[in-house]
């Protein structure tokens, strides 16, 4: 793995980020544009100041300049395709005006357009055929400076210095580029997730409702159909005709509450359970201090509520219930306790009959595959299922001559 590393350090092209202009600041480019700007003049008024182009020769300098010009600009487009031979020309032609002026007599120029050829080439070609490059260039450096080795060797070290600083400097450039597309792939995954997430809520609280609501009505008509076929009296069909309307003004009313809640436009939890609470008498005390809940553990608190009080109303009638509902430290707690039915047995009457609520009273009524078929899939067993998604509990089961229901959620 470490050499793969070394070898592609050596061996490969910057990253694709770096070989463009993509990102750099307007200042950086202002200068790199005056820098740029300053070379070329320097070039060709060395080139006139050297006096190796008199008369008409005079229009070979600025004629070079345009042609190196095309040749860095063609070069940069090459680079930015990985072509390796083309860049190498583009950089030999411009290495071989340099050498044109050198043997011309306008040593400065030809100097000037060999750091060029070779800040580029550590700047944008494959790391060692950048520094064979400017091992080339070099000798041209020892042959075109006035004081020889020494300020060949210093031109040398900066060429090399410079180079490999732009090198570095793109290359870092390249690895923001980089992290900031993965950055924004995780933010993109990361919307897709919680956006799945959102309908799975939405699916479950439809179902919830609407399951509910629908497989009652269900058990309702079928048994009304029933009693039609057998010729029941007109009142006791119309019984079961009205519980059927009743159980879809339920269902209108419950699948409002769910879509304003899904809205995130709902009365705190502890408001509700008090109006909840209010049609079956029951006592609600209320725990800790109030702060604004999740969405979804909020609807567990409501849903588990609704449920275990609809099972008392018709599991044991007339008991007495008790609701707590506590805010503690990350999470909430709900408890549900009923008192059994007065005079009767514990096991007579219950919220421990889950997901029935439409069969009860109908059960010598409604029979046969109409409604063997239909199941709410909304009783506590739904509500434990609900509740272990968000990382809580839900307990139920007998305590005493009643039953009790608690719930927890973090929150």
């Amino acid at each position: 793995m470490e050499s793969d590393k070394s070898t592609s350090r050596w061996l490969g092209w910057p990253a694709p980020e770096a070989l463009t202009r993509i990102g750099v600041p307007r200042v950086r480019l202002v200068l790199d544009a005056v820098l740029f700007a300053a070379i070329s003049c320097g070039t060709v008024v060395s080139a006139y100041l050297s006096g190796a182009f008199p008369g008409w020769y005079g229009v070979l300098p600025p004629l070079g300049l345009a042609l190196a010009v095309a040749a860095i600009v063609a070069y940069h487009r090459t680079t930015h395709a990985n072509q390796l031979a083309r860049s190498l020309g583009l950089l030999a032609a411009v290495a071989g005006l340099g050498l044109a002026a050198h043997v011309a007599g306008a040593h400065v120029s030809a100097t000037l357009l060999w750091i060029v050829v070779s800040v580029t080439a550590l700047e944008r070609l494959p790391l060692l055929v950048a520094l064979a490059t400017v091992l080339v260039l070099s000798g041209g450096f020892v042959d075109a400076d006035e004081t020889g080795v020494l300020g060949a060797g210093v031109t040398t070290v900066a060429v090399l210095l410079t180079g490999y600083s732009l090198r570095l400097d793109a290359e870092a450039r390249s690895a923001g580029f980089r992290l900031l597309t993965q950055e924004r792939a995780a933010r993109e995954a990361e919307a897709a997730s919680a956006a799945l997430a959102e309908r799975a809520r939405i699916a479950r609280e439809i179902h919830d409702v609407l399951a509910h609501s629908l497989s009652a009505q269900m058990v309702h008509l079928e048994a009304a159909r029933l009693q039609i076929e057998a010729g029941a009296e007109r009142e006791t069909i119309l019984e079961r005709v009205v519980a059927a309307r009743a159980m879809a003004r339920e269902g209108l009313a419950e699948t409002r509450q769910a879509l304003s809640a899904l809205r995130g436009d709902v009365a705190p939890v502890e408001d509700y359970l008090w109006e909840l609470a209010r049609e079956d008498r029951a006592e609600v005390r209320v725990v800790g201090a109030r702060r604004q809940l999740p969405a979804e553990a909020s609807q567990a608190v409501r849903r588990v509520a609704q449920e275990a009080l609809t099972n008392v109303r018709k599991h044991a009638p007339g008991a007495r219930t008790r609701v707590l509902f506590a805010y503690g430290a990350g999470e909430v707690a709900l408890e549900v306790r009923d008192s059994g039915v007065p005079g009767a047995a514990s096991a007579a009457g219950t919220v421990g009959v889950v997901g029935a609520s439409g069969l009860v009273g109908g059960a010598g009524l409604v029979d046969g595959a109409g409604l063997s078929a239909s199941g709410s899939g909304y009783g506590l067993l739904g509500m434990r299922e609900r509740a272990e998604l968000l990382g809580g509990t839900l307990d139920a089961g007998p305590e005493g001559d009643g039953f009790a229901v608690r719930l927890r959620v973090p929150a």
